[in-house]
Parts: structure tokens; sequence; C-alpha cells
């Protein structure tokens, strides 16, 4: 059976923000983790995961996008080959400044063959990361989204 690993990111005080880790939430209180299911709040942590990936089959992870020129809530799904950082071969990298895109990077290259074949990037467009512990209503509508669309494929995938 597949091994799929669900990742939330975001900051839950710069308000939109914090939708990856709302949407982490919700699939919480909805889906049961087991041996192949997995679902972390991530939160800013994005160096943490590389030690995630290994041995998982699908990589789903959830984040906000600012400056897409799309209102608040507007949703993208991406393969993550299209958003992969590049890797900087500074050897005084500060970890706590890399970001996911650039921890897939990474992961790619320390995972080599062990890299996860699928890993897909669902983005919500966000306006506002202002420190605010409050999402708006339209970033929190893009994430039940993203929630409903998640649920949907893991039905499916079940079925299968």
């Amino acid at each position: 059976m597949e091994k799929i690993t669900i990742m939330g990111f975001g900051n839950p005080v710069r308000e939109d923000d914090a939708v990856g880790i709302y949407a982490i939430q919700k699939l919480k209180e909805r889906l049961e983790e087991s041996e192949h299911l997995q679902i972390f709040d991530m939160g800013t942590a994005a160096f943490e995961i590389l030690f995630k990936l290994k041995g998982q089959d699908r990589i789903i992870l959830i984040d906000a996008v600012v400056n897409t020129g799309e209102k608040t809530g507007t949703l993208y799904k991406v393969p993550a080959s299209e958003l992969e950082g590049k890797i900087e071969d500074d050897p005084l990298l500060f970890l706590h400044s890399l970001k996911w895109d650039q921890a897939l990077s990474y992961a790619k290259k320390i995972l080599q063959n062990d890299y996860p074949k699928n890993i897909e990037v669902y983005l919500i467009a966000v306006q506002n990361t202002r420190f605010n512990t409050e999402m708006t209503e339209e970033a929190r509508k893009g994430a039940d989204k993203v929630v409903e669309i998640i649920l949907q494929e893991l039905k499916a995938h079940a079925k299968n």
C-alpha cells in the first residue's frame, strides 16, 4: 500500500500565512493517521522536510503563496518539480532561513533514489502576512477547498 505524507506550512501569527497549518488541523480532525498516512503541521520548519520524505511514495504539501495577482483563496496545484528551489552550496547556509522548496532540492540531492517520485503542492493565494493571529475568511475558504480536494483524492485512491 502506498505511503502518503501530507505537510502544511505556515506561521500562525502572520495572518493568512497560516492557511497551510489550518488545512492540516482540518485534515487531522477528519482523517486517522496510520503507517500509510502521516499528517504534519510543519509550521516554518522547512529543513525538517528532509527527514520526513524518506520511505514515502506520495507527498502533499500545503502552503500560502503571496503576490500572485489573484484574489485571496485562489488555489493552485503544481508538481513540486516546478517549484524546487536552487540548491545553495554555501557551507554557512542558515538552516532556519531555508524554505521548503529549497529543502526539497536538498532532499533530492541527499536521498537520490529514495526521493519520492510523487510530490504535489497546493498553494493558496494570500495577500496579508502581517502580524495577526486571525486569517481572513477568503484564505480560510481556500484552505477548506484544499482539504475537500485532498479528502476526495484519498477516498478515490483507497477504492483503487
